[in-house]
């Protein structure tokens, strides 16, 4: 079986069993609009607040996205031994997983873009870097999805991976810059800032909105990027550790 026939095959199949289903629809429409509608009625700064917002907006709904669906994919599939079938497929370990995740990243990055279509009716986004504002989507949505993975892994149910995950997102929220600067952070806090992937995601997008960023665009891409390889890394050690005899 040539490989990219099964990455091809094992996406599609997630998609129809887990992505496209309508409450993962509206869930992934309805979440983004909820947290863009919270935080420009909390601001009450109008219209002006929409591009200081955005990057944050953008952050919170792909993390949220992305680690929920691999919490449900990942897990349930492990727990009925379905992923086991998989692990028959004469395919490579690595290329298996990147499909398994390709579809939570899909997600992620469609995700994102709810609160940009929103904002494009409240605000002028003209003065937007797409150039940057397009990679720093796709690489925060790929970190996220192998944080999710990394999770997702590590635990035997589904509620504790939703758990677990918490344990990572909330504090991201407010350690990675995503709604105040990371240098308003108290001092030992700033140092947890910038070993959390997020915090270099925010940092392009914000810079990539309105000229924000604390560090050099292909810094911030290429520690996005070690995140990437770290978490995926150490996910597929931990599968072969514990999942495969």
């Amino acid at each position: 079986m040539r490989p990219w026939i099964a990455f091809w095959n094992i996406l599609l199949k997630d998609m129809r069993t887990y992505y496209l289903k309508p409450p993962n629809v509206s869930w992934g429409l309805l979440f983004p609009l909820a947290w863009t509608g919270m935080f420009f009625i909390k601001s009450g700064s109008g219209l002006e607040s929409v591009p200081a917002l955005l990057p944050g907006l953008v952050c919170v709904s792909i993390l949220f996205g992305t680690t929920s669906m691999l919490a449900v994919t990942v897990t349930f599939e492990k727990k009925n031994r379905s992923f086991e079938r998989l692990l028959l497929a004469p395919i490579p370990f690595e290329i298996l997983m990147l499909a398994k995740t390709s579809g939570a990243i899909l997600f992620g990055v469609a995700n994102a873009f709810v609160p940009v279509i929103m904002a494009m009716f409240l605000s002028d986004l003209s003065h937007v870097l797409w150039s940057t504002f397009v990679p720093a989507v796709f690489m925060i949505a790929v970190a996220s999805t192998f944080l999710g993975l990394f999770i997702a892994v590590a635990v035997s149910e589904v509620f504790e991976a939703q758990t677990f995950s918490n344990f990572f997102r909330f504090p991201m929220i407010f350690l990675c810059g995503l709604f105040f600067p990371v240098e308003k952070l108290p001092a030992f806090l700033k140092p947890l800032s910038y070993v959390l992937p997020l915090t270099y995601g925010a940092d392009l997008l914000h810079g990539a909105v309105h000229g924000g960023h604390i560090m050099p665009f292909s810094l911030d891409l290429c520690l996005l990027g070690a995140f990437c390889v770290v978490l995926f890394a150490a996910s597929l050690w931990n599968i072969k550790r514990r999942w495969i005899p």
